[in-house]
């Protein structure tokens, strides 16, 4: 992992557990060292089940986001089932990567261009060679998908809404 990327700091959880709320979500701190609870890939990653986010001080804040945009872009049916593999189409996870860079301009100290750094340090890979790049000229069927399922507005605000 590079050192450059955030991490969930005690303020970053703090504000990430407020913008969750309103989407009926809970952040959870896990112990530094205890594995986390519903995290796919394991390690630092971020974990979820049904409602709740897992994080420890070491999980970085684009993986935290990531996972709670996909508990945001899935079905009602799969909420309610979720634990660990938030499954979903491709159309689906290209919208909760979008989603995560409109939802990380309302973390304090933290951006989208942040994101799209962290992104590429950790490894995400993208046709044209960077998150930026597919954001601002690959990603229209990620853009028409939540603009379609209400997640966002005609202006690209994430609307507080859950996929119904």
């Amino acid at each position: 992992m590079s050192s450059t990327v955030i991490l969930c700091t005690p303020e970053n959880i703090q504000s990430l557990g407020q913008l969750l709320a309103r989407y009926a979500m809970q952040v959870e701190l896990v112990d530094a060292g205890t594995p986390i609870p519903g995290s796919y890939w394991g390690d630092s990653e971020a974990g979820l089940i049904r409602a709740s986010l897992f994080v420890r001080t070491d999980t970085p804040l684009h993986s935290a986001l990531h996972e709670a945009c996909h508990f945001i872009c899935m079905d009602e049916a799969r909420r309610e089932l979720l634990h660990t593999d938030a499954g979903g189409e491709i159309p689906e996870e290209n919208a909760v990567c979008y989603l995560q860079a409109l939802l990380a301009d309302e973390v304090p100290g933290y951006d989208r261009w942040q994101l799209f750094a962290d992104m590429d340090a950790w490894g995400y890979t993208f046709r044209l060679g960077s998150a930026q790049a597919w954001f601002e000229q690959d990603a229209k069927d990620a853009l028409t998908w939540l603009l379609q399922h209400q997640i966002i507005d005609n202006e690209q605000c994430p609307t507080g809404q859950l996929r119904r």
